[in-house]
């Protein structure tokens, strides 16, 4: 099992997803607009997040549509904070389509980007009870042009592991010695609304003790950083994030993952108690350059 017995010490990470998929209707705290996602990436860091995902206006948007779309909160945010961590996500076209990070890159530098690799079923509950939805998917070819593309770059992938299969897919790369520099494994969870705001089938290992374990039993002798993310659950109402401090991992947190019908965070609620865990625990919360080091980024 790839994790450290006595953490004690070690920087943790606090990585914050501050938007996605879901609306203000299921999180007024949500950052949608420009000028929101521009106060709440601000506020964020300045409550302890180190690392920012974000989203904007649509993953329909490719190429340079998508790039400027980014563009327009980011430039702000640059300036204000010039050494701010922070990657976007993909397009609907998946790992296929970087064409937008690219852009990005060259017009202000970037130090991740996302890397799907596998295919994972989203659903949602029928009428009859029965699960129905959609599978989004990514070949093989282009999980293959995506590291491939991310290396040239020496941008870190930040992997999602939807499924124990995304895992086996990088630890062939990794095994293979072509799994690009500064990869990080980030664990997704499936908790009880998935990507939705029903309670759905959800997907994935569930946020229990032994589905952590049986990942880490996956990882065993391969020392690669990783975090823990609850989907469509709390991460802070599961043992996970106390494990994750404890074993030498980091954390996920933030308004794309969290979904609860009743209970409301921001994300810099979310951060706060990211950060006193990590008290807690004796772990020092790592800023920008203690990120690229302990995340192992090429451009450290």
């Amino acid at each position: 099992m790839t994790a450290t017995t006595n953490a004690q010490g070690k920087p943790l990470v606090v990585a914050v997803s501050m938007n996605g998929e879901r609306s203000q209707d299921a999180s007024p705290h949500i950052p949608i607009g420009h000028d929101e996602i521009v106060a709440t990436a601000l506020s964020c860091y300045d409550a302890g997040a180190s690392i920012i995902h974000c989203h904007n206006a649509s993953t329909a948007l490719s190429g340079q549509a998508a790039a400027d779309d980014y563009l327009a909160s980011w430039r702000r945010i640059r300036s204000e904070r010039p050494d701010a961590l922070w990657y976007p996500t993909l397009t609907r076209d998946g790992c296929h389509d970087l064409d937008h990070v690219a852009l990005i890159d060259d017009a202000i530098g970037l130090e991740y980007a996302c890397c799907d690799p596998g295919s994972v079923g989203f659903s949602a509950v029928g009428t009859d009870g029965i699960p129905m939805g959609a599978y989004y998917t990514n070949s093989y070819e282009q999980i293959r042009s995506n590291f491939a593309q991310l290396a040239a770059r020496k941008l870190g992938p930040q992997i999602a592991i939807y499924e124990p299969g995304y895992l086996r897919t990088v630890l062939a790369y990794h095994h293979a010695g072509t799994l690009p520099p500064g990869a990080v494994i980030n664990f997704y969870f499936g908790g009880a609304y998935g990507l939705s705001t029903q309670a759905s089938p959800s997907f994935g290992l569930p946020p229990t003790r032994n589905a952590l374990l049986a990942y880490l039993d996956m990882l065993d002798g391969v020392d690669l950083p990783w975090t823990v993310s609850v989907w469509g659950g709390d991460l802070f109402k599961t043992e996970l994030a106390g494990m994750a401090v404890a074993l030498g991992g980091h954390l996920n947190i933030g308004l794309e993952s969290h979904f609860d019908p009743v209970d409301k965070p921001t994300n810099q609620d979310q951060i706060r108690a990211a950060v006193q865990l990590a008290e807690q625990a004796g772990r020092p919360v790592a800023d920008r350059q203690t990120t690229l080091a302990v995340l192992r980024s090429p451009k450290a």
